[in-house]
């Protein structure tokens, strides 16, 4: 195994960060930072046009992309590189089955699901997006189930597959370092390491920022309306900054006080109030409606899966795709590189079967489950309890909508509560999460980016969050998720080709490790000869000396010999090789032949820099018979051993056919 990793000199690293990383996108933020709360009229107008842009021009681009994720998700999965493991071939998995699944699952969780759970199939039930579908009908809230299981489901999954497989292919596999720069190694070769590397990892950064700041953008303004709801706190963009204020300031003292401790302990507080409200709902709701809905919302979706994931209503443009699927598709690539990095982290051992399979279907059927009970909770209680103020309430204030919902249940100001709660340490772990993959980022895959690092990356978190609020609010959080992933969407298609071709090399060294050895004991070396041979590496002019010189002179004396016994034998000589063919009439053609072939000399799987390549490859002479199936090494033979080599192949063709007159049948 080749560790790719540059000596870190100069001014590259600085303090143990990567100086134009952090730089270049650092200066990149501060000034859209600066743009934004200075000129904010101005920056609504351009947000707003950069997204009708996007959408009207690039939504296809993205449609398509996402589904493309999904399908080399599946094909890996299936292929014949799902048994190659993540990290070397005799590692076993970090965590246990229960523990891997527990931590998957707590990866599904998150503020866009409190924020969206209800507010999304609510709205497409109230407003369907498919033309002739009647409003608040039982189609529409079927409809609005499939919509949010697509945006929801396994494309958002697929997309982090991506990210988190290359990275823990070439991470844990190969030694190279955790950031993403290192998943284009099969593309870039060593360039990685220069501008081009850092160019990436720029990107990656720009969209975990934009994509983090669009959850806490959310996530103030659902706190918001949960102190509306159970405080009288006005609903306003000046409260929602102040909250965003105090809570990156709770986030970054729990950066400065130790991420590990405090972020496992958070992440198991947050699991312990969602799993309450879920099952408070299911109980204190429709519980048999729910039950019964969740298999029936499933394979609705999967049903339709297909024609779901291609469309976007060409014949019937509306706005509807650029505010729910193109944002949806943009915010799951933006936060790609952060939730990626973190599955990747507690997958070291899997094979990527399992990765895929794991992650693909143990996240999406829970975050299923969240939206049937949330969603058909609300949806119910409108389409069967006629409570149509819910649709009003959510349609005049999206974040509104958990409350709303509550509000129809007993413990409302309780389960509120906890929501609001719930909401906060979920800002507080998003925003320290993304801390650290930024700065690790940053800092050229470092697991421990300096304490100042991650500070930094904090504040600036919620500066852009901010921001964002004050330059449209939830248009301008929509627009930036949007546009941060159009740069980082191209990275990935490169990611996808570079993982491909590198389990595609690893495949070819394994196959060539496994052929058949040399059959010495009939050439007749003894272990000298043969331990010369395992270490003696040769170039490309020596090996074709070699079969010019010793091969070729070697079929030319048999083809001789077999002419004065009166069999007409043909040696043929182009630049792969030399063979020699024997065909006599009623008989299958014999053939035996000697090839020019390489390899690389170390098995490290990845491309070299063009440059480089030829040092990197050693040159044999491989034997091949048309008998037989593999080749396999016959350098440093003499003429002599040659020739037994190819007599040994030219008896057995010769007791074939023989048996074969004598019997009438094939031996």
């Amino acid at each position: 195994m080749m560790d790719s990793t540059p000596p870190e000199t100069g001014a590259a690293v600085v303090a143990g960060t990567r100086v134009r990383v952090f730089g270049v996108s650092a200066a990149l933020i501060v000034a859209f930072a600066l743009y934004g709360g200075l000129a904010s009229v101005s920056a609504t107008a351009l947000f707003q046009s950069v997204q009708a842009w996007i959408v009207l021009n690039l939504g296809w681009f993205y449609v398509l992309v996402v589904a493309g994720f999904l399908v080399f998700a599946l094909g890996l999965a299936i292929s014949r590189y799902g048994h190659v493991r993540l990290g070397p071939d005799d590692s076993v998995p970090d965590y246990s089955y229960p523990s891997w699944f527990a931590m998957l699952f707590s990866a599904g969780m998150g503020i866009g699901l409190m924020f969206f759970g209800v507010a999304e199939p609510l709205l497409h039930f109230a407003h369907p997006p498919v033309p002739g579908t009647d409003p608040q009908s039982v189609e529409a809230a079927r409809e609005a189930m499939r919509i949010s299981f697509l945006h929801w489901g396994f494309h958002a999954w697929s997309i982090y597959i991506v990210i988190g497989l290359a990275l823990a292919y070439f991470s844990f596999r190969h030694g190279l370092p955790l950031t993403i720069r290192s998943t284009l190694y099969p593309v870039l070769g060593e360039r990685i390491h220069g501008p081009l590397g850092d160019l990436v990892d720029i990107f990656a950064v720009l969209g975990t920022v934009f994509g983090v700041a669009t959850s806490l953008g959310f996530g103030a303004m659902q706190i918001n309306a949960g102190l509306d709801y159970l405080f009288g706190v006005q609903m306003s963009v000046q409260v929602q900054l102040l909250l965003i204020g105090v809570i990156t300031l709770i986030a970054t003292g729990s950066v400065a006080a130790g991420l590990d401790a405090g972020i496992r302990r958070l992440s198991m507080f947050n699991m312990v109030l969602a799993t309450f409200l879920l099952l408070f709902v299911l109980v204190a709701g429709p519980t048999v409606f729910l039950l019964s809905a969740f298999p029936q919302n499933t394979g609705s979706y999967l049903s339709e899966i297909f024609e779901l994931s291609f469309r976007q209503f060409a014949y019937e443009p509306t706005a509807w795709m650029g505010n729910w699927t193109l944002f949806y598709w943009g915010w799951w690539i933006a936060w790609s590189p952060f939730v990626g990095m973190f599955i990747a982290r507690i997958s070291r051992g899997r094979t990527i079967r399992e990765f895929v399979t794991g992650v693909l279907i143990v996240p999406a059927m829970f975050t299923f489950l969240w939206m049937t009970i949330f969603g058909n909770a609300a949806i119910h209680a409108v389409l069967v309890e006629s409570a149509t103020e819910l649709v009003g309430a959510v349609d005049a204030n999206l974040p509104v909508a958990l409350f709303a919902l509550f509000e129809l249940l007993p413990w409302s100001s309780f389960t509120s509560l906890v929501a609001v709660i719930l909401v906060m340490t979920f800002f507080v772990t998003s925003s320290d999460s993304g801390s650290l993959v930024t700065g690790m980022i940053t800092s050229g895959g470092s697991a421990d980016p300096p304490l100042w690092n991650r500070v930094f990356w904090a504040v600036t978190k919620g500066v852009v969050a901010a921001v964002l609020l004050l330059a449209g609010g939830l248009g301008a959080l929509q627009t930036a998720a949007i546009a941060s992933a159009l740069p980082f969407a191209f990275v990935m298609i490169a990611m996808c080709f570079g993982l491909v071709l590198a389990l595609r090399r690893e495949h070819a060294e394994q196959r060539r490790l496994l052929r058949p050895a040399l059959p010495v004991a009939r050439a007749g070396l003894d272990w000298r000869q043969r331990l010369g041979h395992l270490v003696r590496h040769h170039d490309r002019r020596s090996a074709w000396r070699y079969i010019e010189e010793t091969v070729a002179p070697a079929l030319a004396s048999v083809r001789e010999e077999l002419a004065g016994h009166g069999i007409e034998a043909l040696v043929e000589q182009d630049d792969e090789g030399v063979s020699l063919q024997i065909t006599e009439a009623g008989a299958e053609r014999f053939a035996y032949g000697v090839r020019l072939r390489s390899y690389r000399m170390v098995t490290f799987a990845f491309v070299e820099p063009p440059a480089a390549d030829a040092r990197h490859r050693h040159y044999y002479a491989e034997a091949w018979c048309n008998l037989t199936g593999e080749g396999y090494d016959v350098m440093g033979l003499s003429r002599a051993q040659i020739i037994d080599d190819l007599l040994g192949h030219y008896s057995r063709w010769v007791n074939a056919r023989t048996q074969t007159a004598a019997t009438g049948m094939p031996p």
